[in-house]
């Protein structure tokens, strides 16, 4: 009975310590629950208004459904055959019964339009070639294609169909780096009058590098003065650097353009003061770019500066100058490190914005100045182009994906080394 007893207790214990283990349990996964719920709405949100186009546009790189959708038979008939010889009298009657099916309806005209897009003069002979459907009586299809225009009778010809008889096409992203297909089927170099892509790419990520050093240079000394003064100057220089926010950026851009022309103010200055005798050309060239660019990203570059260096101790740099430390020395060997993590963000964003400006180049820039982002819209507002958007767009996407990556990278290195330490 005593031994009875004795084991009650314990067995009530276990008992009690499994039932406040569920409990807890229960609890966690009830927090975890509410905090799902709660972070559900802003996953949705994101997910339709920037997930979701960002992957509907880089899609349209590679879409390619005019022809599949105006001649499916065809298509499919198309994806087997081998290019070397003229395509056997199958391929040739199916295509003529589609062109008689879906001539005059918009599916023809968008699959003619596609057509003429790589090859011009592939509309005339699309369209010459449904006033010639159907086949007379006792005539084949070969027949009736070929008398209707001699370039169905050439390889050439259904070799290009062919290449486009796919759903998907690869030939948008080889254009944005100045490369096409040839009548084989082989990656080749663009010819010369259109090879443009690669120079508007090293431009912009050559602006975009120029414009990125220099509010690195003027951004720099003004957040570490910032950082390092009493609260209510810092705040005051603050509004400062936020009051160009308050304002358009086409405002800005319109101001700029106000003061760099001719006859603008600055150039009265600087006639004033005697330093030059003809006005300077300030405008519609690089010049009146970077500097507008400057101006307008330059509050980018010093907000992430500034949240970095405000958390970096004065004590450190004041320690190694009295350990003998020479000034600049302290200051590059033990304040420049730990404001590393800002230079990075800093120059991180200003590239990415510089890398997608459009208004800025076109007002103030001559057509030598004109960046990705001014075809990008060229091809979306004025020829419809989407396939060449989306593939200017996903090369700049990947550039930005690329320097996202190296920064994670170099900031990772950085905190394990300082851990390390």
């Amino acid at each position: 009975m005593s031994q009875l007893t004795a084991a009650l207790p314990s067995g009530m214990d276990t008992i009690a310590s499994v039932s406040l283990k569920t409990q807890l349990r229960r609890a966690e996964r009830m927090k975890k629950l509410k905090y799902g719920a709660l972070i559900v709405p802003l996953v949705i949100f994101l997910l339709f208004t920037f997930v979701w186009p960002i992957a509907a546009l880089l899609k349209r790189s590679v879409d390619n459904p005019e022809i599949v959708a105006a001649f499916p038979a065809t298509s499919e008939l198309l994806r087997t055959w081998d290019g070397q010889a003229l395509p056997d009298d199958t391929i040739f009657a199916s295509f003529a019964d589609e062109i008689g099916k879906t001539k005059g309806t918009p599916v023809y005209a968008s699959a003619a339009k596609r057509l003429n897009m790589e090859l011009p003069g592939f509309r005339t002979l699309m369209m010459k070639t449904a006033r010639a459907m159907p086949p007379e009586a006792g005539q084949s299809a070969r027949e009736t294609l070929i008398a209707a225009d001699e370039r169905w009778g050439d390889v050439a010809t259904w070799q290009y169909l062919g290449r486009n008889a796919s759903p998907y096409t690869a030939r948008y992203l080889l254009a944005s780096v100045d490369r096409k297909y040839d009548d084989f089927g082989t990656i080749v170099r663009a010819d010369d009058d259109e090879a443009i892509y690669v120079a508007v790419l090293k431009r912009t990520f050559g602006m975009s590098a120029i414009v990125t050093a220099f509010c690195l240079l003027l951004g720099f000394p003004l957040a570490y003065m910032m950082a390092t003064q009493p609260a209510r100057i810092a705040n005051v220089l603050m509004i400062f650097v936020l009051l160009p926010f308050w304002t358009s950026i086409l405002v800005r851009v319109a101001a700029w353009l106000v003061l760099l022309q001719t006859e603008g103010l600055v150039n009265q200055a600087l006639r004033a003061v005697g330093l030059i005798e003809q006005p300077l050309q300030l405008v519609f060239n690089s010049t009146g770019v970077y500097i507008a660019m400057v101006h307008i990203l330059l509050p980018f570059m010093i907000l992430p500066l500034y949240s970095v260096m405000k958390g970096i101790s004065p004590a450190y740099v004041r320690a190694a100058v009295s350990l003998g430390c020479p000034p600049f020395k302290s200051f590059w060997k033990v304040y420049f490190p730990q404001a590393l993590p800002g230079v990075g963000a800093g120059c991180l964003l200003v590239f990415i914005l510089c890398m997608g400006y459009y208004i800025t180049p076109a007002l103030l820039g001559s057509p030598k100045e004109q960046m990705a982002s001014y075809f990008v819209a060229f091809y979306t507002n004025q020829t419809i182009n989407w396939g060449m958007a989306a593939a200017l767009s996903a090369i700049l996407f990947a550039a930005t994906l690329m320097l996202y990556m190296v920064y994670s990278r170099l900031i990772g290195r950085q905190e394990l080394a300082s851990k390390s330490r």
